[in-house]
């Protein structure tokens, strides 16, 4: 039985980055940015008002002075020509800002008669003009890697940037064993129950980024787990999930070691999930989740996600932990790694009181994941621990 972290170092071993794609900036939302991207012109382009008013040279711009208007400038429709001595050009917000001018005073502080506006309030020192390339200038580079926000795709957008290198998404094949799974919406027989891991696993995936087919039910047989073993063919990940521990219906190590499976490990001094396993298989990843339903989400956070995180470029790291104070006490830990199901309340972590790995009620009202190390001492409310956000 190895530590979290050492079975942590073995799947980052195994999950090595994918090639890139390139895609249209339609297309990016969520992807992981592989390669920098630059800017292809300057923001804004030009010298742009920031407000509706008049533009003119700023040193004239003296209370009750008077100009005459000669034009206009509008966004997309500047003014062209050069602006004089005494003279003044009606512009609007993010409209180009004419030459020989150096301040806009907002309308506010004008009135106007005909062709000629006279400043009536103090226009302020403020010239309203947004400098070009105050925003970014060409060549500035939106860095990689990156999960593409949406902030991220208007930025890139506005430097013109049509198409982006992206990693590409992780296939995962889930396979879920055990002669008593049926679908949901199937009738269960009386020594049956509803697959339900496979679910929750997809969409943590998908979440993340990657690309997750579920693929038929394995039934406790060597030939049915061969079949849908092969089915998981192109797979960069294959989940597992049950048949990994020492019963003697636990076959899927045993099978998957018959299909050239190089194991890495096996068991993990982690509570729950506890039965892990992981290696690889021909050209995928393959990690064994315990058949529990906490226990295969659980591991699906602790494992799995940073696992895909790794095969899209965005580095080998732990899932990341927030730190919160604690809303009751807890008592000691006992020898293994323990991510405790609790609320985030407005006192802090509530850890629920029973951590059964079966019981998918609590996993579905928890928030959070406490992470207590082995042989943690007890803790007092107040105190500050890490957790998991669930």
């Amino acid at each position: 039985m190895i530590s979290v972290e050492e079975a942590l170092g073995h799947i980052f071993a195994l999950s090595k980055p994918l090639g890139t794609e390139v895609i249209s900036l339609a297309e990016a939302a969520g992807r992981v940015l592989a390669v920098p991207a630059k800017a292809r012109r300057d923001q804004p382009p030009f010298n742009a008002s920031a407000m509706d008013g008049y533009a003119l040279k700023g040193i004239e711009s003296d209370l009750h002075a008077q100009f005459k208007v000669i034009g206009e400038s509008a966004a997309g429709a500047g003014f062209q020509g050069r602006v004089g001595a005494g003279q003044c050009v009606r512009i609007f917000t993010g409209a180009p800002v004419p030459e020989g001018t150096d301040k806009v005073v907002i309308q506010e502080n004008t009135s106007r008669s005909g062709d000629t506006i006279t400043i009536t309030d103090d226009p302020g020192q403020a010239s309203h003009i947004r400098q070009q390339g105050a925003d970014f200038s060409v060549g500035a580079e939106v860095s990689a890697p990156r999960v593409l926000r949406p902030a991220d795709l208007a930025l890139l957008a506005a430097m013109n940037v049509a198409e982006v290198t992206v990693s590409t998404r992780p296939q995962v094949a889930i396979i879920a064993t055990g002669n008593e799974l049926v679908m949901p919406g199937e009738e269960p027989g009386p020594d049956q129950i509803v697959a339900s891991n496979s679910f929750g696993l997809k969409a943590m995936i998908e979440a993340e980024g990657g690309i997750a087919r579920m693929l038929p039910i394995a039934r406790d047989t060597e030939a049915s787990l061969k079949q849908v073993f092969a089915l998981a063919e192109g797979a960069d990940l294959v989940l597992t999930i049950g048949g990994a521990s020492v019963g003697d219906h636990d076959l899927v190590g045993q099978v998957a070691a018959d299909l050239g499976m190089d194991q890495s490990f096996y068991k993990v001094a982690m509570r729950p999930g506890k039965p892990l396993m992981a290696g690889r298989m021909g050209n995928a990843a393959m990690i064994g989740l315990p058949g529990n339903p906490v226990s295969a989400l659980v591991c699906g956070q602790v494992f799995v996600l940073p696992a895909l995180r790794a095969m899209m470029g965005l580095g080998q790291a732990p899932a990341p932990r927030k730190t919160a104070p604690l809303a009751s006490d807890l008592p000691a830990n006992g020898p293994r790694e323990h991510y405790m199901r609790a609320r985030l309340t407005n006192e802090g972590l509530d850890a629920f009181g029973s951590q059964d790995s079966a019981l998918l009620t609590v996993l579905s009202e928890a928030r959070a994941l406490i992470a207590r190390p082995p042989h943690d001492p007890a803790r007092n409310a107040g105190e500050l621990v890490e957790y998991l956000p669930v």
